[in-house]
């Protein structure tokens, strides 16, 4: 038996459907064993919720990786999700050095904004940092937001040309990634998808499905994870992207006639269509 082990590094939100309470049961559903690291702790995620309780664990995390070293815990992925500072990305750079194997997958979704603005607490120096992150990468995942930040590129919302979208994935490959994926593009009305780019070939690709409007949150999460998962099984990029793309548009379809759950996608009732997705 040759089961992998991935390490997913972000928030722990705990009521809310993001980030690790998302990671969490996406990558194990999918049959690996998923450890934890969690940059931080919130009562909720900060999308529409007010006075939710927030912890930092930054100084938690030197003193984990001491201990993994110590009981000789390596893993075969990485994928970090939201990450608070730049204190944190040191100390999870390091932790990739020390504890990966030599053929070990790392997945970095750049999470720190969306709709042309950064998330609250983050500030445009962040994303330079994340930007020199990214080079350790076998595949980012930004969404348009956080790539144009990490660029100092124009953010355009929709209406996208190929032009712009494929000037935005070679700049991203030029951070030093093996490969980048897009989030977000809109090459034509009611339509929505993904574009990548192949660091060793240059190729260029995309996938689409019917835009369903709509505010949804963790969304992003729900892609990144279940494309970590597929790369770890051995998906390629382009495998990988379309079953992460037809997991959250099932997710949120599961969702949308539920108007009270408007603090995320009931990405559990997805799990079964994600499962038999990667047994193809």
């Amino acid at each position: 038996m040759n089961e992998k082990k991935i390490l997913t590094i972000q928030d722990i939100s705990c009521v809310g459907q993001c980030s690790l309470t998302v990671a969490l049961p996406v990558i194990s559903a999918m049959g690996i064993e998923t450890a934890i690291l969690p940059s931080a702790i919130l009562s909720t995620h900060t999308g529409g919720f007010t006075g939710y309780t927030f912890h930092d664990l930054t100084d938690d995390i030197p003193a984990i990786k001491e201990h993994w070293k110590k009981e000789n815990i390596r893993f075969d992925a990485f994928y970090t999700g939201y990450v608070g500072s730049v204190k944190q990305l040191e100390y999870i750079s390091d932790i990739m050095d020390e504890l990966k194997k030599p053929d070990s997958i790392i997945v970095i979704d750049p999470v720190m904004g969306d709709k042309g603005k950064l998330y609250p607490g983050f500030e445009p120096s962040f994303a330079k940092e994340m930007a020199k992150m990214c080079k350790k990468a076998d595949v980012i995942v930004p969404n348009l937001t956080e790539a144009a930040f990490m660029l100092d590129e124009e953010y355009i919302e929709d209406n996208h040309t190929e032009e712009y979208i494929e000037r935005i994935l070679k700049k991203l490959l030029a951070l030093g990634c093996k490969n980048a994926l897009l989030t977000g593009v809109n090459l034509q009305p009611g339509k929505l998808g993904i574009a990548s780019i192949n660091g060793a070939t240059g190729k260029i690709s995309y996938y689409f499905r019917d835009l369903i409007n709509g505010m949804f949150h963790g969304t992003g999460d729900v892609f990144a994870s279940s494309f970590a998962g597929a790369m770890v099984l051995g998906k390629s990029v382009d495998e990988a992207g379309k079953i992460a793309v037809d997991f959250t548009v099932d997710a949120i379809q599961k969702t949308i006639n539920d108007k009270s759950h408007w603090y995320g996608v009931k990405f559990e009732l997805a799990l079964p269509g994600l499962i038999d997705s990667i047994r193809k």
